[in-house]
């Protein structure tokens, strides 16, 4: 999937807990040493606050102002109030970003954009989602899988402790001029 602003989206999806942060964290400086520029999206399913009670743009935000910008001479953020509206859609907040090569995606792991699962034994009722997802690209686990067993043999299976590796495969795919 390439964004309306051209940016290459690859999602990096799994379960709760199986380390999809710790490797976007580790990927990061890896794929801008590789000549890469990155940004991410995280979707998180509860509640989440940036700004401090009582501070000047909580208060703005408080007040009723529908969007707050927070300006340093190091950093600025923009902090939009949904109110009463729907949850933006993946794509309406990739149209927020400024373009750059990649967006790695964490979240909305149904959603119709390629992705690298992540996966590890986490208990019976987690399988790996890439036999039914069609979506997935590739998968980096711990135990190393086989996607012939479940019949996707042509899917990519990296170890999971082989950041390096991993990498390579995002830099690939990023390079790639696919629009999946």
């Amino acid at each position: 999937m390439i964004s309306e602003n051209g940016m290459k989206i690859l999602g990096v999806s799994g379960w709760s807990g199986c380390g999809k942060t710790t490797l976007i964290v580790a990927l990061i400086p890896r794929l801008r040493a590789r000549g890469l520029t990155v940004s991410t999206l995280k979707h998180a399913h509860h509640a989440v606050d940036l700004d401090t009670p009582g501070k000047d743009t909580w208060r703005h935000r408080e007040a009723g102002a529908r969007e707050v910008i927070l300006a340093t001479g190091r950093r600025w953020a923009l902090l939009h109030e949904s109110r009463d509206e729907p949850e933006p859609s993946l794509t309406d907040l990739l149209g927020h970003l400024q373009p750059v090569d990649l967006v790695l995606v964490e979240g909305w792991k149904t959603g119709a954009y390629p992705k690298l699962e992540i996966w590890r034994p986490l208990g019976e009722d987690k399988p790996p989602r890439f036999p039914d997802d069609p979506t997935i690209v590739a998968v980096a686990s711990a135990p190393l899988l086989d996607p012939a067993r479940y019949g996707r043999p042509e899917l990519p299976a990296l170890p999971l402790n082989d950041v390096g590796g991993i990498a390579e495969f995002v830099v690939h795919f990023a390079r790639t001029s696919e629009t999946a």
